[in-house]
């Protein structure tokens, strides 16, 4: 994804083409393109505000920028939508700006809100639609993954006492694992390390999910020895039931590529070396 979350909710109402040049790089937070060449795509503060913000029980729609206001004012479905297919960092501008485009086109047609509502309903769930089609997948992936990993991240603890976690997502989901792992930690501190991205998402007892650099990063990333890998593989050996196991939908589950984060699958190794192209197309 070549541009911000922000310029692109503000190319949906101004019918900016996607080719433009960006002129807007004053605020310019993440930027992987030096440090990372395969990674091109940028995220700005306003960005990181506006997802930590909208991922969170209570979502202050208000706080967002105007443009991206007068999408969700349409309909909150195609603004999640939007949302999660930009955070696929898949190359889809176009499609994803014709996907919005499309949608405030529909609404263009009625006059009352409640039938401007339906219509970017329809619009957004429009699947013979080849574009909407495309922003749907991209959605639905992302979505996949960040359920995924509710279930696949391991914590151990630090020095300090704070649970970290560390993972390389396919897609941008760091902000949409905050307010699931604040629910579940209560007043525990804990970490997630996206590695792929230099990214890490963070809570201190009290205060809010807070994503940031991972040089940013406020805890002692020592691990403690292996003892907490330990308990996690003696859990999946007590509960783990030889007879019923089937591999098939372990891989669907726990798609192999996830594997070396797991302790309780770090005997298979040895598989994961002999399946790097099964990875590859399972991504």
């Amino acid at each position: 994804m070549r541009y911000s979350l922000i310029e692109m909710f503000s190319f949906l109402q101004n019918r900016k083409p996607v080719n433009a040049k960006s002129e807007n790089n004053q605020n310019e937070f993440f930027d992987f393109s030096a440090q990372t060449p395969p990674l091109t795509y940028r995220y700005d503060q306003a960005d990181i505000d506006l997802l930590c913000g909208y991922f969170t029980h209570s979502a202050d729609i208000c706080s967002f920028d105007k443009n991206a206001r007068d999408f969700y004012g349409l309909d909150a479905g195609a603004f999640d939508t939007f949302i999660h297919a930009w955070m696929s960092e898949l190359s889809i501008e176009n499609e994803l700006l014709a996907f919005g485009r499309r949608i405030i086109a529909e609404t263009e047609k009625y006059g009352t809100p409640d039938d401007k509502r339906r219509a970017a309903r329809r619009a957004a769930s429009d699947r013979s639609d080849e574009n909407t089609l495309t922003v749907l997948n991209a959605a639905a992936k992302v979505q996949s993954e960040v359920h995924r990993m509710t279930g696949l991240l391991r914590f151990s603890p630090d020095k300090t006492g704070a649970y970290t976690a560390v993972f390389t997502p396919d897609y941008f989901i760091l902000a949409a694992l905050g307010q699931y792992f604040t629910d579940r930690f209560g007043d525990t501190a804990w970490a997630i390390i996206d590695k792929k991205r230099a990214l890490c998402l963070y809570r201190l007892p009290g205060e809010c999910a807070k994503l940031a650099r991972h040089d940013e990063f406020p805890f002692d990333n020592t691990m403690e020895d292996g003892e907490w890998e330990d308990l996690w593989r003696h859990y999946h050996k007590t509960i783990n039931n030889e007879n019923r196991k089937n591999k098939g939908l372990q891989r669907q589950l726990m798609p192999v590529r996830y594997w070396k984060y797991l302790p309780e699958m770090q005997e298979n190794n040895g598989e994961i070396n002999k399946n790097t192209d099964e990875k590859q197309q399972e991504q």
